[in-house]
């Protein structure tokens, strides 16, 4: 036999049940709203004035006036100019930038090419002295920080007749914090790492092989250099490795997000460390189709490189190579006029410089 409850025992039994439903509904709402509101908060944080300064040129020297060349035709396709800073407790704060990376993303193919400039490779600007090419976003910086993106993106951009639609500056912390944040990374670590410098409180000790590296550990294997504890140095070659693993294996853990839910952390973290010139809206978007955007395939290009201090030189077909294959990943044909020699300090004694 079934116990037949009162009338007003069920209404108030489906009120209660309607109320907690609705609390939860208002919950989530909320929560939702807190998590745009939050991300709004973000992203205005990290979109920087995109309009350059009239010239890019030193205060004592002549200003540039070369026409600005007209914007060549591309296919679906995007080019970035990435730059990392250190400005961790102890390093000093410098603005010079230790990793330099043009970036071209193809959106049809779902394919990216990465050429990482040697920081310590001498530019000859026509415009501006002669430095590393760490040196520039720094100086730029200096002269204007609310047009410093601008200013060295159309830089690098007219160096290596590369249009470049975005720059991004990250700060090397925000790489530790975002790699924490997502549960560290499985790294293959290619080789033993030993350096210690008190000054800066960098202490870099890694073990060949295979492992998780959390993100102080994946910080210390992208930048480990040269040894002070009996390993071996590192070639550039080997560092540009070392960049795309974890770039790829980053790009993996943000694609296997699965809601906005889970970029609670990482937006703070981008937020906090990281500048660019990629409008606002245009960010928002790409972050709900993140999916859509991570490439299927990154392609690493190296650069023969030889160190004669304080400069890097590189070989002039390589560099000529790489960013023709940048255009061509854009949908761009070879630069016809570009003549890297008279830009660049190439090594005289490779093939291509004799």
């Amino acid at each position: 036999m079934k116990l037949k409850l009162p009338k007003s025992k069920l209404r108030r039994t489906a009120l209660a049940v309607s109320l907690v439903f609705c609390s939860l509904v208002v919950a989530v709402a909320a929560y939702a709203g807190y998590l745009m509101y939050k991300t709004d908060s973000a992203l205005g944080r990290i979109a920087a004035p995109n309009s350059p300064s009239p010239s890019a040129s030193s205060p004592n020297e002549p200003e540039s006036t070369t026409e600005p060349k007209p914007q060549e035709e591309r296919t679906e396709a995007l080019t970035f100019l990435l730059a990392g800073v250190d400005q961790r407790e102890g390093s000093g704060g410098t603005l010079n930038t230790d990793v330099i990376m043009l970036v071209s993303l193809n959106l049809n193919t779902r394919t990216a090419s990465i050429v990482s400039l040697p920081r310590d490779m001498q530019l000859k600007p026509k415009t501006l002295s002669p430095h590393k090419a760490n040196y520039y976003y720094a100086y730029f910086y200096g002269k204007d920080k609310e047009t410093a993106i601008a200013n060295t993106k159309a830089f690098f951009s007219e160096l290596f007749q590369l249009p470049i639609d975005y720059m991004a500056v990250i700060n090397f912390d925000g790489l530790r914090q975002l790699v924490d944040a997502v549960g560290g990374l499985t790294i293959d670590v290619d080789m033993d790492m030993k350096y210690r410098d008190n000054a800066d409180g960098t202490n870099i000790d890694l073990k060949k092989g295979l492992q998780e590296l959390n993100g102080k550990q994946v910080l210390d294997f992208v930048r480990y250099r040269k040894s002070n504890g009996g390993t071996g140095p590192s070639s550039d070659i080997e560092r540009n490795g070392r960049q795309q693993q974890v770039l790829t294996k980053l790009l993996d853990k943000l694609a296997s997000f699965k809601g906005m839910a889970q970029w609670d952390d990482v937006i703070d973290i981008v937020g906090d460390n990281v500048r660019t010139d990629i409008p606002k809206s245009k960010l928002r978007d790409w972050i709900l189709h993140f999916r859509d955007m991570k490439p299927d395939s990154i392609r690493v290009i190296p650069l023969e490189t030889r160190w004669e201090s304080p400069y890097i030189y590189v070989d002039e077909n390589d560099l000529t190579e790489a960013i023709d294959s940048l255009r061509t990943q854009a949908g761009l044909p070879p630069a016809a006029d570009l003549e890297l020699a008279d830009v660049v300090s190439v090594d005289p004694s490779s093939d291509s410089a004799r």
